[in-house]
């Protein structure tokens, strides 16, 4: 039986646990076909290890989105391992402490240039680099949490949020004449790494346990990796610069 991903090629990036999101969709990307690629910052061994529970052995290769020296040596990375790339999936957000969790009003541009530059400017700068390998189109996917919304203690992480749709929009409208899709998955709160890394999370994850209108299960990554999946196949041919909510239908609630 095919998969939707049959003879497709991705990066995914941000494989960090067997809890991320990132995981389960390297895990249903390669159940439905697809040849994978990993990258991995700042522990590659990390992912190494984790990589070993996927179904198919794959490589990973060290990639710091916010070095151009590493940005620049991806094309040919990829392109021996892969030959090109119909896929990128982007998986990276990161805010330093003081960033986080009700120092809003007192965080220095210093950590918020950081938190921009790592959780949004890289998904251009990746894409960027990986360009010249998606001679036939392709489709890029991200992550966001809905940066609609100011939410309890995600502080800056809010904003760089908020910049990544925003970038992801633009994409859209650069790279469509290329045939390069560019969606996000806004997904509800998953117990993994980055998320335990906001201080007071368990906080705002509860708004899910009484609003959602599907019951939301913090330990279960898999619905917004089938997300991912559905959008880096060819099933979403006409999609792009969308956001698509796998958030048990808590965006649509007002109260």
């Amino acid at each position: 039986m095919s998969g939707i991903l049959d003879g497709k090629r991705i990066l995914i990036t941000g494989v960090l646990m067997e809890s991320s999101i990132a995981f389960h969709a390297a895990k249903l990307a390669q159940e439905q076909g697809a040849e994978i690629l990993l990258t991995a910052y700042p522990r590659p061994t990390l992912t190494q290890r984790i990589a070993k529970k996927l179904p198919r052995p794959v490589k990973v290769i060290e990639l710091d989105v916010t070095n151009d020296e590493h940005l620049g040596r991806l094309e040919e990375a990829v392109s021996e391992e892969l030959g090109g790339l119909d896929g990128i999936v982007h998986s990276i957000a990161f805010a330093p402490q003081d960033a986080l969790g009700g120092n809003f009003l007192n965080t220095s541009f210093e950590s918020v240039a950081t938190a921009m530059h790592v959780s949004a400017f890289s998904l251009k700068s990746l894409t960027m680099a990986c360009l010249p390998l998606m001679q036939n189109g392709g489709s890029v996917v991200g992550l966001t949490f809905d940066a609609r919304y100011a939410w309890p203690q995600y502080d800056w992480m809010g904003p760089a949020k908020a910049a990544l749709e925003a970038t992801n929009r633009y994409m859209a409208r650069d790279l469509g004449k290329q045939n390069i899709r560019c969606n996000l998955v806004a997904a509800g709160p998953i117990g993994s790494m980055a998320a335990k890394s906001i201080p007071g999370f368990e906080e705002l994850a509860s708004v899910w346990g009484h609003r959602s209108p599907l019951e939301w299960e913090m330990t279960d990554p898999e619905p917004a990796a089938r997300a991912m999946v559905a959008l880096l196949s060819d099933w979403f041919p006409k999609t792009t610069g969308e956001i698509v909510h796998v958030d048990g239908g808590l965006h649509a609630i007002g109260a």
